[in-house]
């Protein structure tokens, strides 16, 4: 199967094109080529509206005995979509356009016509100057006046550009760093004050985590330290008139230990005889013995040496009973 799109073809070795003879064609023959409609027309055997950049598939001619300076013009026939009817146009280089000849006419297009109405005034303008000297000279009165408008324009941006080039960058920069840091530092006295608020209402936290409320001065005198009250660890002392001055405590305590010490009381010794089996006989008792003992003064004392001097009197009295 051989290609679609063949590039190269195949010339035999014995090929000669001289042997080939020429095809005679017609002078002014036309050609089939692909084409946008260049305006906007309507078909006048329909009344079909042909837009601006539709496709056809267009022939192309010659036009015979026409031309504008040396350059050709050409003729192109179209069918309209609808009816088929044949419309022609050709090129036209004098104005760079195209002009409708059969089968439709041109629609409107209001900026081509304001283009030509443009050209129309200026080429009327340069006509009546060259007719009319008043007319010359009011024109190059209007020129002069419009060109001393500009001068004097051009003065003032000039004058405006120097205003500029007075101006020293290095002056403004510096202010601006001055005003800048003015800002800065009254930033930075504010965040001082809003510190030192914070710290007078909340306290300050030291390095061991605790948070005091008022930090003692490091330019504060001596006196100011001797002054404030120091606080002293509370150490119980216990005095040898304490016990004798008998606290409240201590009463409590004697109170507990009293039922568990006992007065020694003097013993009274009977007259009795032995026997040789060595067996006592008891005797009448005397009248001390029979009678109840007074009672031993009760001396009320809070402290243990009162106890102990109890203790000995008692030792001393039975001492000199024997």
């Amino acid at each position: 199967m051989s290609e679609r799109k063949v590039l190269n073809k195949y010339y035999p070795p014995d090929f000669d094109p001289s042997k080939i003879p020429r095809v005679r064609q017609s002078k002014n023959r036309q050609f089939t080529v692909r084409l946008m409609a260049p305006f906007n027309m309507k078909c006048n055997t329909c009344g079909e509206y042909i837009y601006k950049g539709k496709k056809f598939n267009a022939r192309k001619e010659d036009v015979e005995n026409e031309n504008y300076l040396g350059i050709r013009i050409y003729r192109f026939y179209i069918k309209c979509t609808r009816c088929l009817s044949e419309i022609s146009f050709k090129t036209d280089p004098e104005s760079t356009d195209y002009v409708v000849e059969a089968g439709a006419t041109r629609n409107f297009m209001a900026l081509k016509l304001a283009e030509e109405q443009a050209v129309r005034e200026m080429e009327a303008e340069k006509e009546e100057e060259r007719t009319n000297p008043m007319k010359l000279l009011e024109n190059r009165t209007k020129a002069s006046r419009g060109e001393i408008e500009m001068v004097e324009t051009l003065e003032e941006l000039k004058e405006l550009n120097k205003r500029k080039v007075v101006v020293n960058f290095d002056d403004m920069l510096n202010r601006y760093d001055e005003e800048r840091e003015s800002e800065a530092a009254a930033i930075a006295a504010a965040e001082i004050d809003d510190e030192q608020l914070i710290k007078s209402v909340f306290g300050e936290r030291t390095e061991d985590g605790t948070i005091v409320k008022r930090l003692v001065d490091d330019g504060g005198s001596s006196d100011d330290e001797d002054k404030r009250p120091k606080k002293q660890a509370k150490t119980m002392t216990v005095k040898a008139t304490d016990l004798l001055a008998g606290p409240l405590h201590n009463a409590a305590k004697n109170k507990k230990l009293n039922p568990l010490v006992k007065l020694k009381t003097a013993l009274i010794k009977p007259n009795s005889g032995t026997t040789s089996t060595g067996t006592t006989t008891a005797t009448a008792p005397s009248t001390s013995s029979t009678a109840p003992s007074a009672p031993a003064p009760i001396v009320k004392s809070s402290g243990g040496l009162s106890l102990l001097g109890a203790y000995s009197d008692s030792s001393s009295n039975s001492d000199t009973d024997n």
